[in-house]
């Protein structure tokens, strides 16, 4: 234990939504030295890589605009967490000494098991894929075809941006489009798509990908000038890097504090955390109060109190349609959509609002720590999911 009246030394690894946030968030004691360890030298607003790709839109912001005073931020990338000797070990060589973790690495990517796809698709979960696909983008003539693989909001959002700029769009679902969406919500979206040329394949599965090509499920052929990957999410295998239990994605076995249940130094958050094995849905809506929730657990712990269980309510998604159109779908507090939603110019205002409001309440975290509030109320499993538990080892 760290001795009275010295500093509480705290690693925040990921300095994303949720790990930004925690890091500000830290500041509510005064004994405490943060580090926020991140590749990047900016901080990635990622619900805007759609817009940066169709250049409508940046999707970076100076993370002096964003910190509070005192964090210390690290551009590097942690290769593993040694507990024993309670060290971070960076790629540059270096390592840093911590007496708590926050593990904040997000999601990346998922990998895709489609030949093909991994040589000739383009990712779009991170800045630097970001970059690769707007360069290709800006090579191809309007009339060029793309496919946009993956019928979540990434995907859906994605095809619209294009297709208002009169770009010849397939949007290949692979399923149903978008579950988060109630069947009004679901019309609604295909409706504006189909109205704006975007050939919507709703239960279209991709089993190839080309340089020009797409081969689908049922052996059909389409030509893809560019094909844009946008099906599912991985995590960095960090966690599993370092010999602490996670689930079969990769994401951090934690309690319902956010605590690992390997090492109580160690606190998760967001997209990377795995609490009783039955994580929260992946969304920018989480991250915020997951991240107030992980840094309010490490102060905890250095109080020697009980931290709290995480209670979040999540309650619908947003999702834009080019410039001018989004849609609003309300949700149950578990998450389960009802059959209402706000669609149109109000549903763009309120799209553009709540991405303010994610990077908002980051800064004003670092005005003011402990001031972040969220809808509470969802449900939560009463035991462990140990099934979902995997043993992994360095």
């Amino acid at each position: 234990m760290t001795q009275e009246g010295t500093l509480h030394n705290v690693v925040v690894i990921g300095g994303g939504y949720a790990g930004t946030l925690a890091a500000n968030r830290l500041r509510m004691r005064t004994d405490t030295t943060i580090t926020l360890v991140n590749p990047r030298p900016e901080f990635v607003d990622r619900v805007r890589l759609h817009q940066f790709v169709a250049r409508t839109g940046d999707a970076t912001i100076d993370y002096g605009t964003l910190l509070g005073e005192g964090i210390r931020l690290v551009v590097d990338s942690a290769t593993r967490i040694d507990v024993a000797a309670r060290t971070v070990r960076l790629a540059s060589g270096r390592t840093l000494d911590y007496d708590h973790v926050i593990y904040a690495v997000g999601s990346t990517a998922a990998i895709p098991a489609v030949p093909g796809a991994a040589e000739f698709a383009f990712p779009i979960a991170e800045i630097e894929s970001a970059q690769r696909l707007r360069a290709r983008l800006d090579e191809l003539p309007l009339d060029a075809p793309i496919t946009v693989v993956g019928g979540g909001p990434t995907g859906i959002e994605t095809a619209a941006e294009l297709a208002e700029q009169k770009r010849t769009v397939t949007l290949v679902c692979g399923g149903t489009l978008n579950p988060s969406l109630s069947p009004r919500g679901r019309r609604y979206v295909t409706k504006w798509l189909s109205r704006h040329g975007v050939a919507v394949l709703g239960t279209g599965r991709v089993s190839e990908v080309g340089p020009d090509a797409v081969v689908l499920a049922d052996g059909a052929v389409r030509a893809s000038a560019l094909t844009i990957w946008t099906a599912g999410f991985g995590v960095p295998g960090l966690a599993a890097a370092s010999g602490l239990r996670t689930d079969t994605l990769g994401r951090l076995l934690t309690d319902e504090t956010l605590t690992s249940i390997d090492d109580d130094r160690i606190v998760a958050t967001g997209d990377a955390a795995a609490p009783s094995g039955q994580p929260l849905r992946m969304s920018g809506q989480g991250a915020g109060p997951l991240g107030a929730q992980a840094a309010d657990t490490v102060l905890s712990h250095i109080a020697a109190t009980q931290p709290e269980v995480i209670d979040l309510a999540l309650t619908g998604t947003c999702i834009s349609l080019g410039r001018r159109v989004g849609i609003r779908q309300l949700a149950r507090k578990d998450d389960t959509a009802v059959n209402l939603y706000i669609g149109g110019g109000a549903g763009a205002r309120i799209k553009e609002l709540t991405c303010k409001i994610g990077v908002g309440k980051i800064r004003r975290e670092a005005r003011k720590p402990g001031s972040l509030l969220w809808p509470k109320g969802g449900p939560r499993p009463a035991q462990p999911n140990s099934s979902a538990q995997v043993v992994t080892s360095a």
